[in-house]
C-alpha cells in the first residue's frame, strides 16, 4: 500500500484507497496497471495548469500560454515533481524494472504522477484535482515567469547567476545505471558561492543536466528570497 506520508503530500484522502494503489502500479507488476488512469491525468493536468496560466497572466496571448504550459506539464518536470514526491518509493514495478532501476526512470515517473492526478480526479472530482495540483506544482508556479520558461534550464540558470555575477555551476556525473540501451544519468549541479548542490536524472547526459539544472535554479531563487 502507499505510503501515509504521499497521501499527505498530495493533501487528498481518497475515499477509494485503491485508486491510489492503480495509480501507483507500472503495467510491468501487473493487469491492474496505471495507464487509464494516466490517460485521465493528462488531460486533467493540461486542463488545471491551461486555467491556472489563463488566470494569472490575463496579458499573454494564447501562443505564449501553449509554450508555458508545454514547459510546465512535459516528462521532465513531471519527473522532476515525482522526485520531490518520493513516489519512486511507492511505485509498484514488476522484477525485471526494479532489477534495471525502473523506479527512477523519467519516463515511469512522469506517467505515475499523472496517473495519481487522474486517480484524485476519478475519486474526488475536478475541485480536488485542481488542488493536488496546484499544491504539488506550488514550487514551480511561485515565481513562475513566462519569458524564463522560453529557455531551457541550463539557459536560464545561467543567465540568473551571471546578472548577479556568480561563477557558472559544475556540472558532474555521479552515476550511469541501466542497460546500454535504457541507461539513466545521474548528474550533480554545484553552485559553491550559493552552497547549492541539485541532483537530476534523464536518458541523456544532456537530460540529466538539465534536470539537475532545473533543480539549482529553484534552490538558487528560494535561497535568494
Amino acid at each position: 500500500m502507499p505510503s501515509i506520508a504521499l497521501s499527505e503530500r498530495l493533501g487528498h484522502a481518497f475515499g477509494r484507497p485503491e485508486l491510489l494503489v492503480q495509480a501507483l502500479t507500472h503495467r510491468s507488476q501487473g493487469a491492474d496497471h496505471n495507464e487509464r488512469l494516466e490517460f485521465v491525468g493528462d488531460a486533467v493536468l493540461n486542463c488545471v495548469v491551461a486555467a491556472v496560466l489563463y488566470e494569472r497572466f490575463p496579458g499573454i496571448p494564447e501562443g505564449d500560454l501553449s509554450r508555458v504550459r508545454a514547459s510546465l506539464v512535459n516528462r521532465d518536470a513531471l519527473a522532476r515533481l515525482a522526485r520531490g514526491l518520493d513516489l519512486s518509493a511507492n511505485i509498484r514495478l514488476g522484477e525485471g524494472e526494479l532489477k534495471s532501476g525502473g523506479g527512477d526512470r523519467p519516463s515511469i515517473l512522469a506517467d505515475a504522477l499523472e496517473a495519481i492526478f487522474g486517480a484524485v480526479f476519478v475519486d474526488g472530482g475536478y475541485a480536488s484535482a485542481r488542488a493536488v495540483i496546484e499544491r504539488v506544482y506550488a514550487s514551480e508556479l511561485i515565481d513562475l515567469d513566462p519569458a524564463a520558461l522560453g529557455k531551457d534550464p541550463k539557459t536560464r540558470l545561467q543567465e540568473w547567476l551571471q546578472a548577479r555575477r556568480i561563477a557558472l555551476p559544475e556540472y558532474s556525473v555521479t552515476a550511469v545505471a541501466g542497460e546500454a540501451h535504457a541507461q539513466t544519468f545521474t548528474i550533480e549541479c554545484r553552485i559553491p558561492a550559493l552552497a547549492v548542490v541539485a541532483m537530476g536524472s534523464g536518458a541523456s547526459r544532456r537530460a540529466a543536466e538539465q534536470a539537475a539544472a532545473a533543480e539549482a535554479y529553484a534552490a538558487a531563487v528560494a535561497g535568494s528570497r
